[in-house]
């Protein structure tokens, strides 16, 4: 139901309000949880310690006076409290000085000593009418929590006989589940905390069984489950092309390699993930793969995010296959109209074997011979529709995925649906884990000899800024104002800038530069995080660290991890909490991706870390990935027997359920 229904009462600013907290349904009200809940706990008075949060109910016995200084009012008015005179001042509250002499008061606040009370809200219902645990929403200016508490309240009263319990009775009988109408009701207007814990363990499998089912139906109706013609390649030919490499592949690649090769010559089509952490070598098993597709008469295709990380690949691909024969090429939007005109046709034709490229392989133009296998590397940067548009320009494509986000692997294997997922945790031999240094200021002063010390040595840096240029409300670093002001500290080394406002010729000619060593010295946003590989460049400064995600900082790093050289990396924060300097001392103690990440999402979700929209992964209401673990692979395993039997009269209302939320978990579906 929508919130404008004259049923619900609401008038056309409060119904405007919700919609600024995103809440235009009934659905969506009821799913608006409390982030916390304050539980009314009462002591005697000789109890109380200073800045103990307290209850009490009190009898006015000095009327209150009110001054503004400003914007801030302040009432201040006494009160007696098992015989204990209180003074009690509240903040913003003018409507306080219409209190009356003699009157009954409930009071929540904070004790100051001296009998004084800091209040933070005040009624004149007594202290037994009050529920004993209240929720609390996350709520913006032009709306009160007693007032959203009260929306809430009414449409659970309204709409109860409306519910729809889509729980099949199995699974809530297994599972000792509450019914959904009693979990919403016990989520916001509970009597007790197992009230709330009861509520919360229910909705938590409903989110999780709704998700996994309607990925199943959406396969299903998809079809991507379907048989193909096994592709038949020379296994001779790929070991020669393995020995031709310059360095051993890890036991994790040729494990994953292997799988691959296995689902490419089975009869169905691979639909696989290939995750492992920064620099783990990725990209010689994918261009493997691609040799693959060439000796069983197919073409390949590389979906990479931007262009630098695309040229970067047809360089490393085209180095090892051009002495097997295999015709690689690179489509980017920079080039020229001829020379694009010239690639399209080769590809139509066939004259080209592996096509390399940006989002530019997506368009209608795009004409594949006999396309074989795709593969999208950093999926987590491309939208689920761009990855089906790509897969569907050739009939039963193999389908593969590369992510430099790993997360643990059981984790991995459900969150991704029906995909296959393979990880690659080995580093390369010779690898030299960068030694991280965590700087309490946003100044590397106390290290500026140790950076003096790398770039006289003839080593390059990269500075990274939060910001691409001064923002009042931002208050972080900035790329325009820092390049400046390194220049001045290092005026004998060329400095330049690079962020993502510039244009893609602009961007590649100054990485050129880089990597040419013609500039010493990159300033950038996070548009270097991915795919910029300069061997000589081994430092790494981080303004603001605080403001990155752990995974992020994790993939910056991995820039000065390229080469054989020992890498430095700076962390500069101005932050001095103690939550937050935790989470940055997990970089300086572990340079493992997978413990990285998988402590990025115990901390933040997965909304931050995996692009929850754009990589297949949902960011839940309720649910945690990592801690909720059990639960998930359960609800994944009664998804499968939903779809198993999806004519069993107890599924349908589930079944019937999920299609309606279908445009909304289509995002979430590869």
């Amino acid at each position: 139901m929508d919130l404008s229904d004259k049923r619900l009462k609401l008038t056309s600013k409060r119904v405007q309000i919700l919609h600024e907290l995103g809440l235009y349904t009934t659905d969506d009200l009821l799913m608006y949880y409390p982030y916390r809940y304050e539980v009314i706990t009462t002591s005697a008075f000789s109890d109380w310690k200073i800045k103990d949060k307290v209850w009490f109910e009190g009898e006015v016995v000095q009327l209150p006076r009110s001054w503004r200084k400003g914007r801030l009012v302040t009432t201040t008015f006494q009160v007696r409290f098992q015989e204990q005179i209180l003074t009690v001042t509240i903040f913003n509250r003018p409507w306080a000085k219409s209190l009356n002499l003699n009157q009954i008061l409930t009071i929540q606040g904070v004790y100051q000593g001296n009998c004084k009370v800091t209040a933070m809200s005040y009624d004149t219902k007594s202290l037994v009418e009050h529920a004993p645990i209240t929720p609390i929403y996350s709520i913006k200016d032009g709306i009160r929590q007693k007032t959203l508490q009260t929306i809430i309240h009414s449409v659970l009263n309204q709409l109860h006989d409306e519910i729809i319990d889509d729980i099949p009775e199995e699974f809530r009988q297994a599972y000792r589940l509450l019914p959904l109408k009693l979990a919403y009701r016990c989520i916001h207007i509970p009597s007790s905390m197992n009230e709330v814990q009861a509520a919360v363990r229910t909705l938590k499998y409903a989110e999780f069984l709704r998700f996994f089912t309607a990925i199943q139906l959406m396969r299903s109706t998809e079809g991507i489950r379907i048989t193909k013609k096994p592709k038949i390649f020379s296994s001779k030919k790929i070991q020669q092309a393995i020995q031709s490499l310059s360095f051993e592949m890890t036991a994790d690649q040729r494990d994953t390699l292997e799988k691959i090769l296995y689902d490419m010559g089975s009869t169905h089509v691979m639909y696989r993930l290939v995750q492992g952490d920064v620099g783990c070598g990725k990209t010689v098993v994918a261009t493997l793969a691609l040799y693959a597709a060439f000796l069983s008469g197919y073409q390949g295709a590389m979906l990479a995010p931007t262009e630098i990380l695309a040229r970067q690949h047809y360089q490393s691909v085209n180095d090892v296959l051009a002495p097997f024969g295999v015709k690689t090429e690179v489509l980017y939007s920079a080039l020229t109209s001829s020379k694009k005109k010239e690639i399209l046709e080769d590809v139509s034709s066939g004259k080209i074997d592996i096509l390399i490229g940006t989002h530019s392989m997506i368009q209608d133009t795009v004409v594949f011979h006999k396309l074989g296998l795709t593969i999208a590397d950093e999926q987590q940067r491309f939208g689920v529709a761009q990855r089906k548009a790509l897969k569907q320009k050739g009939e039963q494509v193999d389908f593969l995925l590369m992510s430099a986000t790993p997360i643990p692997r059981t984790l991995a294997s459900s969150l991704f649906g029906d995909m296959d997922v393979s990880t690659i945790e080995t580093m390369p031999a010779g690898r030299i884990a960068p030694v991280t240094t965590l700087i309490k200021e946003n100044s590397f002063r106390s290290v500026l000899d140790d950076v003096k010390c790398l770039l006289e040595s003839g080593r390059q840096l990269y500075v990274i800024c939060a910001a691409v240029d001064e923002n009042e409300e931002y208050h972080a670093r900035n790329v325009y104002d820092t390049t400046v002001s390194i220049q001045k500290l290092f005026p004998k080394y060329k400095v330049a800038c690079l962020h993502g406002r510039m244009t893609t010729d602009e961007k590649q000619a100054i990485m050129q530069a880089f990597h040419d060593n013609d500039i010493q010295i990159l300033v950038s946003t996070t548009v270097v995080e991915v795919g910029v590989n300069v061997v000589n460049a081994t430092g790494m400064i981080i303004y603001d660290a605080d403001r990155f995600g752990l995974s992020q900082l994790h993939q910056l790093r991995g820039r000065i991890q390229r080469g054989s050289e020992q890498g430095y990396c700076w962390l500069l924060t101005r932050s001095q909490e103690e939550r937050v300097l935790q989470r940055l001392e997990v970089l300086v103690k572990s340079n493992n991706g997978f413990e990285i990440s998988y402590e990025d999402l115990r901390l933040r979700g997965p909304g931050d870390i995996l692009g929850t929209r754009q990589s297949g992964v949902p960011d839940f209401i309720l649910g945690n990935i990592v801690e909720d673990t059990a639960m998930i692979n359960q609800a994944r395993k009664d998804a499968l027997k939903v779809m198993e039997s999806a004519d069993n009269p107890d599924y349908q209302i589930l079944l019937e359920s999920v299609r309606k939320r279908n445009e909304k978990n289509a995002e979430y579906a590869d």
